[in-house]
């Protein structure tokens, strides 16, 4: 009976917690959160979560790996990892992650490909995707995403993304679909230290989610973010700190209802033979 309630309690507070969406789009990557998740628009190591276009943008071999502590509970902890290894033939790009605690679990994993043709970065990334509830059994499914990354101007940059385009479901004895999810956002950078994006987000079958963000250099390795979400109200904070070969980087978030989440995340960088 314990367990039950547990289980039923997590379920529950999981849709208030991060609104529209279910878990498996969680953001990941402290650089993104701190931005408030305006993240369509970015190229680096972390897209191979959030926009597998920018993936194409990386100009070098990277491990990365991140942790969520969202709440204050270790029930709605996120891990997540990946590598990402750039070549003149395309950029490809492997992350995993782990959500939940020991009655209600998720995993994902997820191999893309990005390549850069002109001014545009596309790519195309194949998910397995697993749930795991205590008493109730296992369901997984393939999931795939398909997005890019394209220059407008020397100053704008236009991203876009589309995840679950197959429309899978939880699982085979169920009609219930995974979320579709679609991004759209716009990046004005008006100089090398400052960046300003823009973002809406739209699941099939609830309101649409719109973001704001910001990144500002303020010395040459040292990062400073902001950024704020609808549906529901959220402000983010974060720093960064990306010396040649590594970056690190923190981003606190406040849910106005929930309270605060913090987010850590870790780059480790090296160069091509």
């Amino acid at each position: 009976m314990v367990k039950l309630f547990l289980i039923g309690i997590t379920i529950w507070i999981i849709p208030i917690a991060f609104a529209q969406n279910g878990t498996e789009v969680l953001p990941k990557g402290a650089r993104s959160l701190g931005m408030g998740n305006a993240s369509v628009t970015l190229g680096d190591a972390w897209s191979v979560f959030n926009n597998i276009g920018g993936l194409g943008l990386v100009e070098n071999n990277q491990a990365f790996a991140g942790f969520d502590h969202r709440l204050g509970l270790q029930e709605l902890t996120t891990l997540s990892a990946g590598l990402a290894f750039s070549s003149q033939e395309g950029n490809i790009g492997i992350g995993i992650s782990n959500y939940g605690g020991e009655l209600f679990n998720q995993q994902n994993l997820g191999v893309g490909y990005a390549r850069q043709l002109g001014l545009a970065s596309l790519g195309l990334k194949v998910n397995y995707f697993q749930t795991n509830i205590e008493g109730f059994g296992r369901s997984a499914a393939p999931i795939l995403e398909l997005g890019g990354v394209a220059e407008l101007g020397p100053q704008l940059v236009f991203g876009a993304h589309i995840y679950n385009l197959s429309r899978a479901k939880l699982s085979k004895l169920t009609l219930e679909h995974l979320p579709m999810v679609v991004k759209t956002g716009l990046s004005y950078r008006p100089a090398s230290y400052l960046l300003i994006n823009l973002e809406a987000e739209k699941e099939v079958m609830l309101a649409p989610q719109f973001k704001a963000g910001m990144e500002y250099g303020i010395q040459e390795k040292l990062w400073a973010r902001t950024g704020i979400n609808t549906q529901p109200k959220n402000i983010f904070f974060g720093i960064g700190f990306r010396p040649k070969n590594f970056h690190v980087d923190y981003a606190l978030s406040q849910h106005i209802q929930l309270g605060f989440t913090h987010h850590f995340s870790f780059n480790y960088l090296w160069n091509n033979p």
